[in-house]
């Protein structure tokens, strides 16, 4: 029986992954994500369901529409795959847990909202609040079931406050915010659900992945040292690796010391 549990994660995975596709589509475009049925962008025609399967849909199309023959960027698939892939991960390190339910609501989230900055540098409270709002209810559970909360408050306070304070002191030193407060608000929620210790180390990280991106992208000239590039990716690459290897990263480094 345990042997089904990775298959319906991963499947489960997909699955949500497609639906992420419609969210960081329709969000930016302040569209319903809801209605209507999912169609091709380019002819408008409704997309069958036999055209809905993750992934291999994608691949079957070769893909291109079926109606128009309009390419269909490999970015559906990527999302669907990354999905699936981080939820067996997830598993595989948590099991069947309230800590897998956790990062399985978590997850979605941080997906979403990196695509949306990444494609528009902007971060929407439609996404950024409502996951702060499942980690309130998150923390009731553990709350319920004896385990201690307080490390997850002040995860949130660390990551909202850091980032908050990088920017005012950025505009009363060199007249500039350098920062954007979504920032603070998905620091702050990604504090709420990995708690005081992975949130240090998350925002260590942040600053060394945002660090090689920012150089990645001078080097070859996508950028120039004027350019805007969103910190919020950086910020969520970093929870999700301290999602899934946090805590021997953190063990690793103790070890270390002694």
């Amino acid at each position: 029986m345990k042997s089904i549990f990775p298959i319906t994660i991963f499947i489960l995975g997909l699955l949500i992954g497609s639906f992420l596709n419609v969210c960081i589509y329709r969000i930016p475009r302040g569209e319903s994500i809801a209605y209507p049925a999912s169609h091709c962008t380019s002819c408008g025609n409704d997309i069958k369901f036999y055209d809905l399967i993750p992934v291999i849909s994608w691949i079957f199309l070769r893909g291109k529409c079926r109606n128009c023959k309009e390419k269909i960027s490999i970015r559906y698939a990527l999302v669907e795959s990354v999905t699936a892939i981080l939820f067996l991960l997830t598993y595989f390190q948590y099991g069947m847990s309230i800590y897998l339910l956790k990062y399985l609501i978590f997850i979605p989230f941080l997906i979403v909202i990196a695509m949306i900055d990444y494609d528009t540098m902007e971060v929407y409270t439609a996404t950024t609040w409502l996951a702060i709002a499942a980690g309130i209810i998150l923390l009731g559970a553990y709350f319920y079931l004896g385990e201690p909360i307080a490390t997850y408050i002040y995860g949130a306070l660390l990551g909202a406050g850091t980032i908050a304070t990088i920017i005012l002191l950025s505009k009363l030193i060199i007249g500039t915010e350098g920062m954007g407060w979504g920032d603070a608000e998905i620091c702050g929620l990604c504090g709420l659900f990995l708690g005081f210790k992975l949130t240090l180390l998350m925002l260590f990280f942040s600053f060394i992945i945002g660090g090689i991106i920012g150089v990645y992208l001078l080097m070859f000239r996508k950028k120039n040292g004027r350019s805007e590039m969103p910190f919020g990716p950086s910020i969520i690459m970093s929870s999700l690796l301290m999602m899934i290897w946090g805590d021997r990263i953190l063990n690793w480094y103790l070890n270390t010391l002694n």
